[in-house]
């Protein structure tokens, strides 16, 4: 098996000599083939590839007319037992040769991850493995073993502060528990110590930071409003009245798709009911963007209390600092709502 080893090597090293020669040679028509890709294109190599799936997908991925120079060079180093993971991301001018090399050695292009701001963990799941090479189901069996997430200091409810959205620049390749350990080296980073100090200022941990930044992003999506709003339930906050946060209703109901609070829905039993219990609810309703994190960490200082959407439909707010102001404001929204027919 060495001497035939050695001889395949040898026959390479003849192949490459040729091919500085820069004559039209059987090595130059095995190895320095180029591929008839239009741009740069990525091969994607996953744990279940084989040496003939490796092939398929040069062939369909880089449109390979002949791959009898991967073949060879696969047999003298032993490509099929080891084959490498990862994403190879590939441009016109590479040939045989240079990417058998970059596969064989494991030379992989880092790729970037968006992490979404998104309402529940499942989502997160699904979107995060769409972009590497764990699947939803691996990742969404992390975020349920609720000994894992003690490890981390977090619960099942607790755990939407961990993410911080953003885009990350990450291998491939990456597994379930990679992936966790990169966001738990993300969170530390995010949650340095002037920000720290900002949450104590306000009496928050992260975690309840990131909790109250997560109901004013659903009360609101306009930037320039969230601080204003995160004031707003701060001031709530500090003198003990309960935040009546609708779209925190929504989610103990689990109906996001809700327009219209009605008397009913207020009445649900669930932690998550601010209407019913005073406070904070047990975590974040969804998995708050750095912008809404920043809008409780830098919230506007003012005297309201109350807020209603505004009856254009704009998505924006009339803000009160009295019931009678707020009333007058309801009452306005809630024709609005007749008028369109909305009733749920």
């Amino acid at each position: 098996m060495k001497k035939h080893k050695k001889w395949f090597i040898a026959l390479l090293g003849v192949f490459i000599l040729l091919m500085i020669g820069g004559g039209c040679t059987l090595a130059s028509l095995l190895l320095d083939r180029p591929f008839r890709i239009s741009g740069l294109t990525f091969l994607y190599i996953d744990n279940d590839d084989t040496m003939d799936s490796v092939c398929v997908k040069m062939e369909k991925e880089l449109q390979a007319s002949s791959l009898t120079g991967f073949r060879l060079l696969a047999s003298v180093y032993g490509y099929k037992e080891h084959i490498r993971t990862g994403a190879y991301r590939i441009i016109p001018s590479e040939n045989i040769y240079k990417v058998f090399i970059r596969l064989e050695r494991g030379h992989q292009t880092p790729v970037r991850l968006v992490l979404p701001s998104v309402r529940t963990l499942d989502r997160l799941a699904r979107s995060v493995s769409r972009q590497i090479m764990a699947d939803s189901s691996q990742i969404a069996r992390l975020l349920n073993d609720t000994v894992y997430l003690k490890e981390l200091g977090f619960t099942r409810e607790t755990l939407p502060a961990f993410f911080i959205p953003n885009t990350y620049e990450v291998y491939w390749n990456m597994t379930a528990l990679d992936f966790m350990k990169r966001m738990q080296k993300e969170y530390k980073r995010f949650w340095n110590a002037e920000r720290v100090a900002k949450a104590q200022k306000v009496r928050l941990t992260p975690v309840e930071v990131a909790t109250l930044a997560s109901i004013v992003e659903e009360e609101t999506a306009n930037n320039t409003e969230k601080p204003v709003v995160a004031g707003l339930y701060l001031n709530r906050l500090r003198i003990g009245m309960p935040l009546q946060a609708d779209p925190t209703v929504k989610f103990g109901l689990q109906d996001f798709g809700l327009r219209r609070i009605l008397h009913k829905h207020l009445e649900t039993d669930s932690p998550y009911n601010t209407y019913k219990y005073a406070g904070l609810p047990p975590g974040p309703i969804r998995i708050p963007s750095v912008v809404g994190l920043e809008s409780v960490l830098n919230y506007q200082k003012h005297d309201y209390l109350y807020m209603c959407a505004k009856e254009d439909f704009s998505g924006t707010h009339n803000f009160a600092s009295t019931l009678s102001a707020h009333q007058a404001n309801a009452r306005r929204y809630q024709m609005a709502l007749n008028r369109a027919g909305i009733m749920r």
